[in-house]
């Protein structure tokens, strides 16, 4: 297996991050959600900007391989937030998420966060309980047009310090 590094994103990654996303939501998530679910879910890639909220208060991560090839990214705020995390069709189950998500973990507990959330899809589900989360609530949120169905999740990642 190739070295995996991961590095911060910028601005000119985000055209290969657009159509990474839109790769993984038709190719992947189609297992889980219907031809128009992941047709109209794979459009709010257009989304995906330096400039686009909440983009602009992430870090974005990248994951590539030494020659540039782009596996995967992922998206986290300081408070804790996953906003984003997307593996290639091509690279899944070789350990990408979990080295991004160890990364995006690792940011938000320098950041001061107690507490990783993220919404999560049914695809994603699985991975995400393997990394210590737990199903907050079942729900449903607008991808462009239509209602998706997601989780939120949570995950403690630190203690409270004791009250004195």
């Amino acid at each position: 297996m190739e070295t995996l590094i991961i590095r911060q994103a910028v601005p000119a990654d985000f055209p290969a991050l657009r159509a990474l996303f839109r790769d993984t939501v038709l190719r992947v998530n189609c297992r889980d959600y219907t031809r128009e679910e992941v047709e109209d879910w794979a459009a709010c890639a257009e989304r995906v900007t330096p400039e686009a909220e909440p983009m602009r208060d992430q870090q974005v991560l990248v994951a590539e391989t030494a020659a540039g090839l782009m596996e995967g990214f992922a998206s986290v705020s300081a408070a804790g937030h996953l906003h984003m995390l997307f593996v290639h069709s091509a690279f899944q189950r070789r350990g990408v998420g979990t080295a991004l998500y160890a990364r995006a973990e690792a940011l938000a507990r320098q950041g001061g966060a107690r507490v990783m959330t993220a919404e999560v899809s049914r695809t994603a589900k699985p991975f995400f309980e393997r990394q210590g989360f737990r199903v907050d609530r079942e729900q449903t949120r607008q991808a462009r047009r239509l209602w998706l169905v997601n989780y939120a999740m949570s995950k403690r990642i630190g203690q409270a310090h004791p009250e004195a």
